[in-house]
């Protein structure tokens, strides 16, 4: 069961306000900025796609975001909560921030040496403090959810690329997340393994989980986002309604960069 109920207020109430907002967030690794005064949101229920580029900084803002790297300037709130602010630093628990935020990876990170079952229930277990029957149990749904459930056992070494990406999203929705991050959550899948993946996270917009997904499959992500944001060069280019994105964007830079990702 969970015992944290609080972590400095972070379990009120978004209200209207975004769940989870970043300002002027700049990030630099040595001489090398990647992220330049950024400005981002998403609202409860909301499905925000990023695209751009290779390079354009959208991993590093999603990892700035779940604070697995912390920005050079800036500030982070969630729900409204002050989390951060750079100079300076965190001002919360990290590992009970980073519990309602999750995030699937390119390459799945999945641990080698525990089951599909193992895997899922590791955070529920160690982190939220959970029972393990009732860990398991969760888990066990989860599987089924995505189609895994004969896979429990299963080490990732014997599982697809799209079976592994399935068992990290349930990993993810395991921990009871507000919201999920998607980092190209389809890269590294071969063609014929992306639909199941897609598809499942189709499902996931249907039952109203929020999301914030960085991805190069267009189609997609016109299908699914109420928001499209443009990056290049580590700054936003533009964003706004995903329809209107499409059809009608304001920058030609923007009207490239969908156009040539709607060819891959």
């Amino acid at each position: 069961m969970r015992t944290d109920k609080t972590i400095g207020g972070l379990d009120a109430a978004a209200g209207a306000g975004p769940l989870l907002e970043a300002r002027g967030l700049h990030k630099r690794f040595g001489r090398s900025e990647v992220l330049h005064g950024v400005d981002f949101s998403v609202r409860r229920g909301e499905k925000v796609c990023i695209v751009g580029p290779s390079g354009s900084g959208k991993t590093t803002l999603l990892r700035c975001l779940n604070l697995l790297v912390e920005p050079t300037c800036g500030q982070l709130f969630y729900k409204g909560a002050h989390i951060g602010e750079w100079p300076g630093g965190v001002k919360v628990n990290v590992g009970r921030y980073r519990s309602r935020i999750g995030m699937v990876f390119q390459h799945f990170e999945l641990f080698p040496h525990l089951t599909a079952l193992r895997n899922i229930t590791l955070g529920p277990r160690h982190v939220l403090h959970e029972e393990k029957a009732a860990a398991e149990k969760r888990a066990m749904e989860l599987l089924a959810r995505v189609g895994l459930e004969r896979f429990a056992t299963a080490h990732p070494r014997t599982l697809s690329g799209g079976q592994k990406q399935r068992v990290a999203i349930a990993r993810a929705l395991a921990m009871r997340p507000d919201l999920i991050l998607f980092d190209e959550p389809t890269s590294a899948l071969d063609a014929e393994m992306v639909d199941e993946v897609l598809n499942l996270m189709r499902r996931l917009a249907e039952d109203g989980m929020t999301m914030v997904i960085v991805t190069h499959e267009l189609s997609f992500a016109r299908d699914v986002a109420d928001r499209v944001v443009v990056m290049e060069h580590g700054a936003v280019v533009e964003e706004g309604a995903a329809e209107t994105m499409f059809s009608a964007a304001r920058s030609q830079r923007t009207r490239d960069i969908l156009r040539v990702g709607a060819r891959r």
